[in-house]
């Protein structure tokens, strides 16, 4: 996922839009699991070869239409309406309700940002999860880091999300805040 130029034929615009487009509705319709280059590379009307060339993995090419807004419908920052833990909580809420029947992406996701340096610099400079220092009122660091990895722990272990997990681990992590 490394935006350096790869060789071979210069990056057609066209066809790497159609290549995501072609993935993100395939990847809605079957899942990461039954999400092939093949089938891709047919709807795209490229060949495999260029896929692969352009994006080593399947994963990676996920990863890409991940940060290019088309697979995910849900806030990845938390919004900021002054009041820290119900933005907390909605942010943690938005990204548990989108788990269920994305279980083997995030999975996916969290295995390729940690195998491959480039899809997580990608991930984290383009998707915006992680604040910087020039973020004006961004969630401290460590409170992203801490609500990012329950939610990972949780996924990796397959455990649920019920009802209650966002208000709980909210609760565990700003437990000053006012309810």
């Amino acid at each position: 996922m490394s935006m350096e130029r790869r060789p071979g034929a210069v990056r057609s615009e066209k066809s790497r839009l159609a290549i995501l487009s072609a993935a993100s509705r395939q990847f809605a319709e079957k899942g990461y699991d039954h999400l092939t280059i093949e089938g891709i590379a047919a709807e795209a009307g490229v060949g495999k070869q260029t896929i692969y060339r352009w994006w080593g993995t399947k994963t990676a090419l996920v990863a890409e239409c991940l940060v290019e807004g088309m697979l995910i419908p849900v806030p990845l920052r938390p919004q900021g309406s002054g009041d820290l833990r119900a933005d907390v909580e909605a942010w943690v809420r938005s990204i548990v309700d989108f788990i269920p029947g994305n279980e083997s992406l995030m999975r996916s996701l969290i295995i390729a940002a940690a195998e491959d340096p480039d899809v997580a610099t990608t991930m984290n400079e383009r998707l915006g999860i992680l604040p910087t220092n020039d973020d004006d009122g961004a969630l401290p660091m460590e409170l992203v880091e801490a609500v990012l990895g329950a939610i990972i722990v949780r996924s990796l272990r397959r455990g649920t999300f019920d009802e209650g997990f966002a208000e709980r681990l909210v609760a565990v992590l700003l437990p000053d805040t006012v309810a």
